[in-house]
């Protein structure tokens, strides 16, 4: 996480240096303000030093509060690129598991999904290369213990990852995209959760 507390230091450090550039600014647009009530001195009244100074209180409190804003967004948007990241790299090493791991967490999807009639069930090219010996009646059992029939389809789905299922004209695409996809909200806020 030192790489996650770099970038968050190096946005506050770039929106501390505008801050400072700003505040400057605003100083020097102060300074120049007084100088010329003061030239004036004669003329303007305290009543007009005062406003001067107030009218700088005020253009000071708006940078801070510009600055405070910047400083929001700035770790906001780092924060969205961290949690971004960490999903990106749940699912990399969800795709990655070992063959064994891998179709036994697909048995457990199919669980939640499949139905209580006939389908066909479509892997990604790779997956149908690497099915495990006995994947086959482990899906045929799954799929009776539910009530349905599913026979494995020989046409790779165009997917990465995952499965998808057919049932009459429709599929269902459980492909591990699909799923990230669908989730993503539920997911940012546990790893924000997770993380902060």
């Amino acid at each position: 996480m030192a790489g996650v507390e770099n970038i968050i230091n190096e946005i506050l450090q770039e929106a501390q240096g505008q801050a400072d550039e700003i505040i400057s600014q605003a100083q020097a647009k102060a300074q120049e303000i007084k100088t010329a009530a003061e030239k004036e001195g004669g003329k303007i009244s305290a009543k007009y030093a005062a406003r001067a100074d107030r009218d700088v209180k005020e253009a000071a409190s708006r940078t801070q509060s510009q600055i405070g804003l910047r400083r929001r967004q700035a770790v906001l948007a780092a924060k969205q690129e961290i949690i971004s990241r960490v999903i990106e790299k749940a699912y990399e090493k969800l795709s990655a598991q070992d063959d064994a791991s891998y179709f036994d967490m697909i048995l457990g999807l199919l669980g939640g999904v499949v139905q209580p009639q006939e389908g066909l069930i479509s892997f990604s090219e790779k997956d149908l290369g690497r099915l495990p010996s006995g994947f086959e009646d482990k899906l045929k059992k799954a799929a009776k213990a539910a009530g349905g029939k599913l026979k494995v389809s020989d046409k790779p789905a165009d997917i990465e990852s995952g499965f998808v299922l057919s049932y009459g004209g429709i599929d269902e695409n459980c492909s591990f995209k699909s799923l990230f996809d669908a989730n993503l909200n539920r997911l940012q806020d546990e790893v924000h959760k997770a993380l902060w």
